[in-house]
């Protein structure tokens, strides 16, 4: 089980505008400290917690860079959150990757909208939820 994701960032105060336009609306809780931003889902009783999500400087404190093929994916509730979302996402700097939508390489149900953060991360948001029309209907 994957534990936690990080991803570096050159400039935090940059990366937290990006992250804030759609990770609290997936439920994550941000935790800030002078390493960086900490992201993580709550866990209920009974219930496997899921992997925290990190954004922090480097640790060499050379430039941040990303990873050729390198992608982290959020899911949304539903298609219309994943392009709720993908906007809010684009209106405080991030970069079109995909436009939300459905793609031929994948199952009928699963709804994709792709950014880039501002330092170059590919991030996904997608939905697969049964109880929407999928591709062919």
């Amino acid at each position: 089980m994957i534990a936690y994701v990080t991803v570096g960032a050159d400039d935090i105060a940059r990366a937290k505008r990006f992250y804030a336009a759609f990770l609290p609306a997936l439920g994550y809780a941000l935790k800030e400290g002078p390493e960086g931003l900490s992201y993580a889902l709550p866990v209920e009783p009974g219930q496997q917690s899921q992997p925290d999500f990190y954004v922090k400087p480097t640790f060499d404190g050379r430039p941040a860079s990303v990873g050729n093929g390198t992608m982290i994916a959020f899911e949304a509730r539903s298609q219309a959150q994943v392009r709720a979302l993908h906007a809010a996402a684009l209106a405080v700097g991030g970069q079109d990757e995909g436009q939300p939508g459905f793609r031929a390489a994948y199952g009928p149900q699963f709804y994709v909208g792709y950014l880039r953060d501002p330092q170059g991360n590919k991030i996904a948001l997608f939905s697969s939820n049964p109880a929407e029309p999928g591709r062919d209907g």
